[in-house]
């Protein structure tokens, strides 16, 4: 892979600066690497302040910054008004993601009234159930089992061991890892006496554009009408999503996360590592949940919210525990006193 500093500038929209600029259309750039790890053919960059100390002693052949910061690069500057974007843009340029070949692995099980769209790559022992559309471009990996009356939209990228079962609706451009599952059956059952009576879950999931998804999370299939998924969601690793759940456009999950069924999340909401949002409840755009977090109420305007304590040692946090139980019994006893007080 050959890549120039010129190219790298182009495709990541910079200004470039310095006192000595090099050839740009002649030097090549051999990768990416962090201030202190870049050789003289990489480039780096500068997205937390925090590490402008590293930019004297770095030897990387140049470096992505924001105009605040190009006077202290000591050679070649990467003018973006957002680094850390610029960063993003510039990995794409050195992806190393093996490229599939548009081919269909003799192995594959592909329903006869299947339709699989132009230049689309299928592995081994892929199965496509019966009335699925594949759309052009899309690559699936090995072992990925794609059900009835599903569909797929171009340019999609559905890693090995997925599990798209039927009646789901994947958009264009969206990334699914391995192991991910969509479309299983939502936890609904009725209780009765002695046990339990399973909801049939009769609706589907409906995955928008530009989303991606990680390993081995779960999208649960509506009870009766769909899951949603909006466009340009990111979903990180282990999440699970419940029945009739839908995420608004440009949400972002964090791994371990979960969202109990038919709960709504508007537009640009991040939900952090480890939290869980109760069930039927609605968040407005913009809501940012930290950390294993507990949203029980619904958020009706845009803020960053928090539950649980903060780390302490741990004597210090079983006093606090141990307070924490006394608090009922500490309330009872301020307002018999308050009545004390009010009665003279």
């Amino acid at each position: 892979m050959s890549i120039t500093l010129e190219e790298v500038a182009h495709h990541i929209g910079a200004q470039v600066c310095g006192a000595a600029k090099p050839a740009l259309s002649q030097t090549e750039v051999q990768g990416i690497a962090s201030l202190a790890d870049a050789n003289q053919q990489q480039i780096s960059f500068l997205a937390n302040k925090t590490y402008a100390g590293q930019l004297a002693d770095s030897d990387a052949l140049a470096v992505i910054v924001h105009p605040d910061f190009q006077e202290q690069v000591p050679g070649v500057a990467l003018v973006v008004e957002n680094p850390y974007l610029g960063f993003a843009r510039a990995t794409q340029l050195f992806d190393d993601r093996p490229q599939a070949k548009p081919q269909i692995d003799p192995t594959a099980v592909i329903d006869e009234t299947a339709i699989v769209g132009d230049k689309v790559s299928i592995s081994a022992n892929v199965v496509i159930g019966a009335h699925c559309s594949i759309g052009d471009g899309c690559e699936i990996g090995a072992n990925t089992y794609i059900g009835p009356h599903s569909s797929v939209g171009q340019d999609a990228i559905i890693a090995a061991n997925v599990t798209i079962t039927h009646n789901i609706t994947i958009g264009d451009r969206v990334r699914l890892h391995p192991g991910a599952v969509i479309g299983a059956d939502g936890f609904g059952f009725a209780p009765q006496a002695g046990g339990w009576e399973k909801i049939a879950q009769l609706g589907g999931v409906r995955i928008g554009d530009d989303c991606e998804i990680g390993a081995n999370t779960c999208i649960d299939r509506g009870a009766l009408n769909d899951t949603v998924i909006g466009n340009q969601v990111i979903i990180d690793n282990l999440v699970q999503i419940a029945h009739n759940v839908v995420l608004g456009d440009g949400c972002a999950l964090a791994a371990c996360s979960g969202v109990a069924g038919s709960t709504t999340l508007g537009k640009q909401c991040t939900i952090g590592g480890g939290a869980g949002i109760a069930g039927h409840l609605t968040l407005a755009d913009g809501v940012h949940v930290g950390a294993m977090a507990l949203i029980s109420k619904s958020i009706n305007s845009r803020g960053a919210f928090a539950s649980g304590t903060a780390q302490m040692p741990m004597a210090e946090w079983r006093r606090s525990a141990t307070r924490f139980r006394q608090l009922d019994d500490m309330a009872k006893r301020i307002q018999k006193l308050e009545k004390q007080l009010k009665e003279g």
